[in-house]
C-alpha cells in the first residue's frame, strides 16, 4: 500500500514538473519570441523603415512575455475570455500586424531586387501601386515609343527595322497572323488596318502615335 502512494505521489509530482516545465519553455527564449524574418531586404530603399521592422518585432515580443509575467497572459494561445484577456490579444493582433506589414514589404523588395530591380525603381513601384508586370509593361512601352519617334520618317513600305519587329509582335499579341521578320510589308501594313477600323481609329493602315498607343493598352 505504501508503494503505491509512493508512486502516485511520484507521478503526480512529474505531471506538476512537467506542467511547470512546459509554461517555462513556452516564455523561455527563443520559444516565445517572434524570430526576425531572414529573407528581406537589409539594404531596402527607405533605412527608417528597415528600423521600424526591426522595433516592431521587439516591441511585439516585450508585449508578450510582460502580459505573461505581469499578468499571466499567453496572448498568442489565451486560456480565458475575460475582458482583460480579449484586450490584450487584440493589442497582440495590433503588434503582430504590423510586423507583418513591414516584413512583407522589405521580403517584396528583396523579391524584386532579385528579378534586376534597383532600389529607385522599387520606390517608384511602392509610390505608384504598381505590380512588377505593371512596371515592366510600361519600361517596354516606353521603349517601343522611343523607337516609334527616332524611325517614323524611316517607316516606308519594304524598310526592315527594329520598330517594325516591334509592331508585328504587337499585332501577334492582338492576333493577327503575320510574319515576324521586321519587314514592313502589305500583310503588316493590312493588319494595321485591319486593327484601327475594329478599334474605331482612322483606317488608313499607317502607324500613328494614336494607333500605337491603343496596340500597346
Amino acid at each position: 500500500m505504501k508503494q503505491i502512494i509512493i508512486f502516485l505521489l511520484v507521478v503526480i509530482l512529474l505531471i506538476i514538473s512537467y506542467g511547470q516545465y512546459t509554461k517555462y519553455k513556452r516564455f523561455t527564449p527563443p520559444e516565445y519570441e517572434y524570430q526576425l524574418n531572414q529573407d528581406i531586404d537589409l539594404n531596402y530603399h527607405d533605412r527608417s523603415f528597415l528600423l521600424d521592422y526591426y522595433e516592431s518585432v521587439e516591441g511585439l515580443n516585450g508585449f508578450v512575455i510582460t502580459q505573461w509575467s505581469a499578468n499571466n497572459i499567453d496572448v498568442r494561445n489565451p486560456e480565458d475570455d475575460d475582458k482583460a484577456t480579449q484586450a490584450s490579444v487584440s493589442e497582440y493582433s495590433k503588434k503582430l500586424g504590423l510586423v507583418k506589414y513591414h516584413e512583407d514589404q522589405l521580403v517584396k523588395s528583396k523579391r524584386l531586387k532579385e528579378s534586376g530591380l534597383a532600389n529607385s525603381e522599387i520606390k517608384l513601384l511602392e509610390e505608384q501601386g504598381a505590380t512588377l508586370e505593371q512596371h515592366l509593361k510600361l519600361q517596354n512601352d516606353k521603349r517601343i515609343l522611343t523607337i516609334f519617334n527616332n524611325n517614323i520618317d524611316q517607316l516606308k513600305m519594304g524598310k526592315q527595322s527594329a520598330f517594325v519587329y516591334e509592331l508585328q509582335k504587337l499585332l501577334v499579341k492582338k492576333g493577327y497572323d503575320i510574319p515576324l521578320d521586321g519587314v514592313y510589308k502589305v500583310i503588316t501594313k493590312d493588319a494595321i488596318m485591319a486593327f484601327e477600323e475594329k478599334n474605331k481609329l482612322f483606317p488608313d493602315g499607317d502607324i500613328d502615335q494614336i494607333t500605337l498607343e491603343a496596340l500597346l493598352e
